[in-house]
Order: C-alpha cells, then structure tokens, then sequence
C-alpha cells in the first residue's frame, strides 16, 4: 500500500524538510496535495515537488478523497482545529509538535482520531537518528550502568522576525523552551526508558525584544532516579551552538554531537569503565582518557523513517510509534516547566491529567 499524503502548511519545516526527506523518499508514501495561506509560495511549492493539487486553505484539501493521511506543519495554535477537521473528514494525522496550546485541546484531538477511527502521531523525528538509537541501546543493554544524569541542549540564534508565530506567545504558546525543549524532553524520556515526575525551570527573555523567553534551564526527575537538564536558547550563535547530548551512568557515559536537530549525521564519544574502582582524591582528569569515538553508523534520515513509519502504522493498523497520548504527555511536562518558571516552585507531572 502506498499511502497518499496531503500536506497543511506546505511552506515551512514541511518544504525544508519533511517532503524532500520523508515524503518524497518514504517507499510507501506520496505527496498528493500541499496546502499553505502563502498562495504564490505553494504554487511554487507545488511545481517543485510535481504535484497537480495545491489548495490554499485546509477544508478543500480535507475534503479530497484520493488523500489518505495529513501532515500538519502549521502554527501551534492551529493544531487543534486541522487535527479534529482532519480527523472529521477521515484523514490519519501526523501532527508537528508541539501537540496544542493546552491539555484541554490535547484530550479533544485524541478523541476525534479515535472516534473516527483514524490515526495521531507527533513529529518527534529525532528518535529516529541511528546515532540517538545506538545510545538507546547502549542504555538499555546496560554498557553505562545506572544513569545518573542525562542533559540534551537545542540551542540557535533567533533574533526578531516580524510576523514570526515561534516569537509570539499566543500562537507558538511560548518561546525557545516550548519550541525546541519539547524536542529534548522526547528524546531523553525515549533513550532513558523512563518518564519524566517533576520539573524546575529558570526561563528569561534576556536578548531579543519579544515577549517568549529567550533563555530556558530546566530541571527533569526521572521515575527510575536519574536527573535531566534541558537547555534551550534562542540568543546563542549558531557556530556556538553545539546542540550537545549527554548521559551518565554508574560505568561510563557518552556524548554525542550532532544527534540533536535536523541533520541525520553526528558522533558518539564514549568514556566506559565497567570495572569500579577506587576513589581519586586528587580528581585529576585526562581530557580524551579512555575516549572511543562512534562515527561509522549508517546514517538514517528522521524524516523519510518518520513518514515510513507512520504509513506503515496506517497500513498494517498499528500504533503509532508517538501518539496522542505521548504527545499530550510532553505538553504536561512543557507546561509544568513554565508553570515553574513562574512560581519558583517545582511542580510534579500528576498522572490524573495525562
């Protein structure tokens, strides 16, 4: 089965990105149609990628019955209404993150996909990464012992834009933590294997003129003990970015460079010591000592194994790898971080709204 997809908001992270590299290239995907308010720019679009059908608003995509799934790459505050529309008309639902703008919103869309029938799942792409699923093994097999401590760090600079929705809070719902940490938090809830109870934050707009923050820390609890920290910057260079992926454990740890993002390339420096030994009191550290680099793995693009998974999820009627469920779940977490941001108090994920 090839499933036949249409795409909302055809002219963003969807053209850079997730046609090019998913749906064109997925072996049981099509683009069908492309859809996006930017008439003359989704014309283009549409001529680009050889496709006969653009429409310029989503209920005339929605009603094309020779389309079979949706991608939805609009604004936040947009993904509640395509998502239920989408469902409403019979259309499966990939859905960019972050999930809504509130729990609220979460809860009806799930609910619609599930009344109709038809499948939710969230752009997470970078579980995907053969680099990010190494360290997931490497993990679940044991090599780093018991983790300790694991920090993932999404960082670029992003000065004001007119009319950018990322910099204005009640169409994004906030700024570089919500944007990029939602990222984050998917990912070391994913290599960790355990969930995310309680979150800290310090979130500041110390650069850039609008009103999101700019600067975001936040402190994860894992159920199984371990510590997280998440940073996320819209006020550092991008060749100061290094985007850094970190997880220690009890015997060893690794880092990684290039996991974290858009790219399908990176590095794994690993720093194992199975065998426990002795205290040092005199701390002294050799920089590369008992350094082992990862940078052979076949390189697995996120977007073309996201879109091939998801069709394969609505063709052999699966669950999706990341549902609704999980996407609703990383907006609790998203939300009690800035709910403490705000009050200076930590604040625990109850499991009665997720």
């Amino acid at each position: 089965m090839t499933v036949r997809w249409g795409v909302i908001g055809a002219c963003g992270i969807a053209y850079r990105r997730t046609i090019p590299e998913g749906i064109m290239r997925a072996p049981n995907a099509k683009l069908a149609a492309v859809m996006d308010v930017a008439q003359e720019r989704v014309k283009e679009v549409a001529k680009e990628f050889g496709v006969d059908k653009c429409y310029f608003n989503e209920e005339e995509l929605l009603k094309d019955d020779s389309i079979d799934a949706v991608y939805i790459a609009t604004p936040t505050y947009l993904h509640h209404k395509q998502v239920i529309m989408a469902a409403e008309n019979g259309k499966h639902v990939l859905c960019e993150k972050p999930m809504g703008m509130n729990l609220k919103e979460c809860d009806e869309m799930i609910a619609a996909c599930e009344k109709n029938g038809v499948k939710l799942g969230l752009g997470y792409m970078m579980r995907f990464h053969a680099y990010n699923k190494k360290i997931k093994e490497m993990i679940s097999d044991g090599d780093l012992g018991q983790i300790s401590l694991a920090r993932a760090q999404l960082t670029c600079w992003y000065p004001p834009i007119p009319g950018a929705w990322r910099q204005i809070q009640n169409l994004g719902g906030g700024g570089s933590f919500i944007d990029m940490g939602s990222h984050c938090i998917d990912l070391l809830e994913y290599l960790i294997g355990s969930k995310v109870i309680k979150v800290s934050a310090f979130m500041d707009t110390l650069t850039h003129n609008y009103k999101v923050e700019d600067s975001a820390v936040v402190l994860l609890k894992f159920e199984n003990g371990a510590q997280g920290i998440v940073d996320n910057n819209f006020n550092v260079p991008d060749l100061a970015s290094k985007n850094v992926l970190e997880v220690y454990g009890t015997k060893g740890s690794v880092r990684a460079q290039g996991t974290i993002g858009q790219d399908s390339n990176g590095t794994i420096s690993c720093y194992l010591q199975p065998e426990e030994t002795g205290y040092n009191a005199a701390q002294v550290r050799q920089v590369n000592a008992g350094e082992s680099i990862i940078n052979d793995l076949k390189p697995i693009n996120m977007y073309t194994s996201q879109i091939q998974y998801f069709s394969e999820a609505i063709e052999k009627n699966l669950k999706p790898m990341i549902d609704g469920a999980e996407g609703k779940r990383n907006l609790a977490i998203v939300l009690a971080a800035y709910d403490a941001a705000k009050s200076g108090k930590t604040n625990y994920i109850k499991e009665e709204y997720l």
